[in-house]
């Protein structure tokens, strides 16, 4: 009973580490958009193509990476966390 108590504490604790990983990713994605937006607008403002900025590509693109790193972290709940879980009720 101890190790299935032990084998849980393993498993919840690598399931923060991976949310937090995460978490830390996408806020380094977006507080750094932020911080150019504040203090590079004019970097922002640079035409890739006509209708194109930079600023908006790259607004789109942390819309693209929360969506990216959920992915990851459904993922990885599903075929490892949910199995691990199981593998431990039975």
């Amino acid at each position: 009973m101890t190790d299935r108590r032990d084998e849980l504490r393993a498993l919840t604790s690598r399931r923060g580490r991976v949310a937090a990983v995460l978490t830390a990713a996408m806020m380094i994605i977006y507080f750094g958009f932020i911080i150019l937006v504040a203090f590079r607008p004019e970097l922002l403002a640079t035409l890739i193509v006509p209708g194109l900025s930079l600023g908006i590509l790259m607004g789109a693109l942390v819309i693209v990476s929360a969506w990216l790193l959920t992915f990851i972290y459904v993922r990885w709940a599903n075929t490892v966390y949910d199995d691990e879980v199981n593998r431990l009720r039975r």
